[in-house]
């Protein structure tokens, strides 16, 4: 046996070759057609199909499975997150400048949202945050401005995977103020948190959308209560982070409002 041959985890190699069965030709197979298709056996077939279904990437109608649309983030995520952060690049360090404040791009994963890019001025924060930092979306301006525009499932998916710990003095608790919250975004084309992920945090962002419509990021920035009151910052920051997440959508194929 080679190394490559150790490394290879062929478990993950079914699940992908469950995946692929699912097409034109078998929109919605059953776990026999599945096991015909890829030569796995029945058994396997359909732990695999449970195991996916847990993960959020199927669901079943009876003996008829399907692909969820969870999976065209999968497709998504690898053709938009470069051309994203390197779109997104100029337009934070343009934004920390004239803001003096922090600015950061986050992308939603899971009930998550991950930093993807970021460019800090001051530590303003107790957690350290850096690229790759994950952070819970009910908490967050960025998580709000991710979901304004997502799709019916995915906001029901991370609400009902939102623990809605306290993390700050006004953190959002429960599912309704959260969807509130998110509706907000859509009519004011931002979202502002204040002492939500943590005391004395202000943050404000406004999503990037792409071609579709859809959140595909969130460009925000960041201050504390010690240097700028809430209505302060708002009225400072959010006229220039709307415009920025406008360009960025535009640059990355939006057309809409």
């Amino acid at each position: 046996m080679t190394s490559n041959d150790r490394d290879f985890i062929r478990s993950i190699e079914r699940g992908f070759t469950v995946l692929s069965a699912f097409g034109e030709q078998r929109p919605t197979p059953t776990p026999a057609e599945v096991a015909e298709a890829t030569g796995l056996s029945r058994p396997a077939v359909r732990r695999i199909l449970l195991t996916l279904q847990r993960l959020g990437y199927v669901d079943n109608d009876g003996d008829r499975w399907r692909l969820t649309p969870r999976v065209l983030s999968l497709g998504r995520h690898f053709s938009a997150s470069h051309a994203l952060t390197e779109a997104a690049q100029p337009l934070l360090l343009e934004l920390a400048d004239r803001t003096g404040e922090s600015a950061s791009l986050g992308v939603l994963d899971g009930t998550d949202v991950v930093y993807a890019a970021r460019v800090p001025v001051r530590r303003i924060m107790s957690i350290n945050v850096s690229v790759g930092t994950r952070v819970p979306a009910y908490a967050t301006s960025m998580g709000r401005a991710l979901l304004a525009w997502e799709s019916p499932d995915t906001v029901d998916r991370v609400v009902s995977g939102s623990g809605f710990a306290p993390l700050g003095p006004a953190t959002v608790t429960d599912a309704d103020a959260l969807r509130e919250a998110v509706g907000a975004v859509r009519e004011h084309g931002y979202a502002l948190t204040s002492d939500e992920l943590e005391r004395g945090l202000i943050t404000l962002a406004a999503p990037v959308r792409d071609a579709s419509g859809v959140s595909v990021g969130a460009l925000a920035s960041s201050t504390s209560t010690g240097r700028a009151s809430v209505e302060e910052f708002r009225d400072a920051v959010a006229p220039l982070i709307t415009d920025a997440a406008e360009r960025l959508s535009s640059r990355m194929g939006f057309t809409g409002h």
